[in-house]
């Protein structure tokens, strides 16, 4: 199943956008529609979201952190720093390595991410402007990406459920890319979602690797950097320039519509605990479009992990029988709602995705 949607890298935060192997999946399965992933939302939250509220001094802390402190504590690590690197991503046989450029200047956030393994692209990022290059189609998608509430943005509202369904636990200091690192396993406590083992420098709280757990503590997919340089001399001007040149680029600017399920007819008949809404999006195909069937992404995030619903039309020459797909910690489970083909991405246990399709519903 190949929706033809909008294209996952420029719809995302470029970190994760590029660097996560379950984002790429999600950019195969799901060609033109936002990508989601636990990972994808971990990284983009850790290492491109909003201000928290916690404080990143030049000593580490000491004694134990909760496990909101820990994650506040890493979210807000990279709006303290510039800095470059590369960043290796493994997932099962799987491997690809990207480069990173990140700079800030407090309420300005800019970061170029190319690729070093598969085809060439090239993501740059300014606070929600996200445009992607691809130099051998020489196209350029182009996005306005509207914060999806993702992590930790969840730690500063009032029904933050994160502590309900995770606890911290720290396990030691190991080296990563020559900085001395905290360990520590982010630990889920029912069966619906999987854990994290994060590796956070010292001195700074930056994420320098990350391993998502599924069972028994089996590591399912990992990130890490491999080099990385500190207080780097970016040029935020010199990204900026680089993000307007689109010479010799076919541009693409994909038009979402923002709405809610309950408006395109849609909803679930119980929830899944700990997952709330965060957003819902349909496509819109112009005077084209016949009313009522606009592709629809509804997105549910815990904090941590999170899972889209991606509703269309039936169509009988492209979709089959109920399936199921796995690439790392990403699974997915299709199935045919009435007059409707229902996707679930996440990274999550295949039971979970199940929950969620077995509650959503037709209302009219």
């Amino acid at each position: 199943m190949t929706p033809n949607l909008f294209a996952a890298e420029s719809a995302m935060p470029v970190f994760a956008a590029t660097l996560s192997h379950r984002s790429r999946q999600a950019h195969l399965m799901l060609r033109h529609w936002r990508p989601v992933g636990a990972m994808a939302l971990l990284t983009a939250g850790l290492l491109l979201g909003a201000p928290s509220q916690a404080q990143v001094g030049s000593t580490p802390q000491t004694g134990t952190r909760t496990v909101n402190e820990w994650l506040s504590r890493m979210h807000e690590a990279s709006r303290q720093r510039a800095y470059t690197g590369t960043l290796v991503v493994s997932a099962g046989a799987s491997m690809s390595a990207s480069k990173i450029w990140h700079v800030c200047d407090g309420s300005q956030q800019m970061e170029r991410v190319d690729t070093l393994t598969g085809p060439p692209r090239t993501t740059i990022r300014r606070n929600n402007d996200v445009i992607t290059f691809e130099p051998e189609t020489k196209t350029a998608f182009v996005e306005r990406r509207e914060s999806l509430g993702m992590f930790p943005e969840l730690l500063r509202t009032p029904n933050n459920l994160i502590p309900q369904f995770y606890a911290a636990r720290e396990t030691g200091v190991q080296r990563v890319a020559g900085h001395l690192a905290d360990m520590v396993e982010i630990l889920p406590k029912d069966e619906l979602r999987f854990g994290y083992r994060i590796w956070s420098e010292r001195q700074t709280g930056l994420v320098v690797k990350l391993q998502t757990l599924g069972e028994q503590g089996a590591v399912l997919e990992q990130m890490s950097f491999s080099e990385l340089q500190l207080d780097a001399p970016v040029s935020m001007d010199k990204l900026q320039k680089l993000m307007k040149d689109t010479r010799g680029y076919e541009v693409h600017k994909p038009l979402l519509k923002k709405t809610t399920a309950e408006a395109e007819g849609w909803r679930l008949k119980e929830p899944v605990p700990g997952f709330t809404a965060m957003s819902c999006h349909t496509r819109d195909a112009g005077a084209t479009q016949a009313p009522g069937t606009a592709p629809m992404q509804w997105v549910f995030s815990d904090g941590l992990a999170s899972v889209s619903l991606f509703v269309e039309p039936f169509d009988a020459q492209r979709h089959g029988q109920e399936k199921a797909a796995s690439v790392g910690a990403t699974h997915s489970v299709s199935k045919r709602v009435g007059d409707h083909w229902l996707t679930v991405l996440g990274e999550v246990p295949p039971p979970t995705l199940r929950r969620f399709a077995l509650a959503l519903e037709r209302t009219r």
